[in-house]
C-alpha cells in the first residue's frame, strides 16, 4: 500500500498568464504557494485483476480504457499499470474550489503510481507529466502553474515559455516574514463550486484581444512585483495592494469570473479595512483569499459572517509518500 500527500495552492499573482494562448506570445510570470491543505491519494495491490478507483463514485472495471474518471485512466496508461490495483483519494477541500485541486490529484496519483512500482520522480518528471496528461491527452483549456507548485511546494515564482520550459525559483522568505504574511491572510468559502473549463476556455479564446493582452501582460509585471515583495520585505499593505490590481485586471478577462454577490462580498471585505484580496482559481466561485491586517481581522470576518472561513498555513514541501506497507 502507497500513500501519496499532495498540497493545494494559493496563487498571489500571474494566474492566467500560464495559459499557453498567452505565454506562447509572452512569457507567463506566476508566484503561488502551497498550502496545509491536501489531497490524499491511497493505492493498493487488489485481490484479483480488476480496477477499483474511489472517488466521488466508486468504478470497479476489467481493463483501463473502461475507466470512467479521466485523469485515472491516463494516468494508468503513462505508468504502463494495465490491472490488479485499487485507487482511493480523499482530500481536505471540495473540488471545483479554487485552489488547484484537478491538477492536485494528478500530481498526487502520479507519485504514488510511479512509488507502487518502486519508482520515484522528481518534482519536475511529476509536473511535467502532469500537465502532459491533463493539457496534451484530455485537451484541458488550462495552465500549468497547479502542477508545478503541487508537485515543488514551498512559496515559488514560476516563468512560463514559449517553448515550453518552466522556470522555478523558489523563494526563501525569512521565518519572521513569512508568519507575518501568513498572519495577514485570511480565506473564506463563497459556498459555490464550479467547472473553471468554460471559464478558461472563453479567457484563452479571448488572450489577443488587445484588451485582454494588456491585462495579462499587466498581470505578469505583478507576479514579477510580488516576487521582489516576497524577497524584499514581504509587507502585508504591499501585498494587499499587488492582489487588489490583479483582481481589478483579472475580473476582464472572462464574463464569469466574478459576479454580484462576489463584488458584494470583496467590497465588504475593503470597507472593513482589508488592503485587498482575490478570488482563486479560475473564478465564478470557491474561496476568496483576503488580505487584511491583524488588528481588522474581527472586522472582515463580522464583515463575511456568512461565508465559513478556513485557517491555513503555507507548506514547504510538495507532493510527497507519507506511508508504504
Amino acid at each position: 500500500m502507497i500513500i501519496s500527500r499532495t498540497p493545494f495552492r494559493i496563487s498571489f499573482a500571474g494566474g492566467g498568464t500560464d495559459l499557453k494562448a498567452f505565454y506562447s506570445l509572452k512569457a507567463g510570470e506566476v508566484v503561488s504557494t502551497a498550502i496545509n491543505k491536501y489531497m490524499y491519494i491511497t493505492v493498493n495491490k487488489r485481490f484479483d485483476s480488476t480496477i477499483r478507483v474511489s472517488y466521488s463514485s466508486t468504478e470497479i472495471v476489467n481493463t483501463v480504457d473502461e475507466i470512467c474518471h479521466p485523469i485515472v485512466r491516463e494516468a494508468l496508461k503513462l505508468t504502463g499499470i494495465s490491472g490488479g490495483i485499487e485507487i482511493v483519494s480523499i482530500a481536505d477541500i471540495p473540488a471545483g474550489t479554487g485552489l488547484g485541486s484537478s491538477s492536485t490529484f494528478t500530481v498526487g496519483l502520479l507519485n504514488a503510481l510511479y512509488a507502487y512500482q518502486g519508482k520515484l520522480l522528481s518534482a519536475e518528471e511529476l509536473a511535467r507529466q502532469a500537465c502532459r496528461i491533463e493539457i496534451d491527452c484530455l485537451k484541458e483549456p488550462i495552465g500549468k502553474q497547479d502542477q508545478y507548485i503541487a508537485a515543488y511546494g514551498g512559496i515559488c515564482y514560476f516563468r512560463f515559455e514559449a517553448d515550453e520550459y518552466v522556470g522555478v525559483s523558489p523563494l526563501p522568505l525569512k521565518a519572521e516574514l513569512k508568519a507575518n504574511l501568513n498572519k495577514s491572510l485570511l480565506l473564506f468559502y463563497t459556498g459555490s463550486c464550479r467547472q473553471a473549463g468554460s471559464i478558461l476556455a472563453e479567457q484563452q479564446s479571448n488572450t489577443t484581444r488587445p484588451a485582454n493582452f494588456k491585462n495579462l501582460t499587466c498581470l505578469t509585471k505583478l507576479a514579477a512585483s510580488c516576487r521582489e515583495c516576497l524577497l524584499d520585505h514581504a509587507l502585508p499593505e504591499d501585498m494587499g495592494n499587488i492582489l487588489h490590481k490583479g483582481w481589478l485586471a483579472k475580473k476582464n478577462l472572462s464574463s464569469g469570473i466574478s459576479n454580484p454577490y462576489i463584488d458584494q462580498c470583496y467590497q465588504s471585505a475593503l470597507s472593513a479595512g482589508a488592503y485587498g484580496g482575490k478570488l482563486l482559481g479560475a473564478g465564478g466561485g470557491g474561496f476568496l483569499l483576503v488580505c487584511a491586517p491583524p488588528k481588522s481581522h474581527d472586522s472582515v470576518r463580522r464583515a463575511l459572517s456568512d461565508l465559513p472561513q478556513v485557517d491555513f498555513e503555507f507548506e514547504p514541501e510538495g507532493s510527497k509518500i507519507i506511508y508504504v506497507l
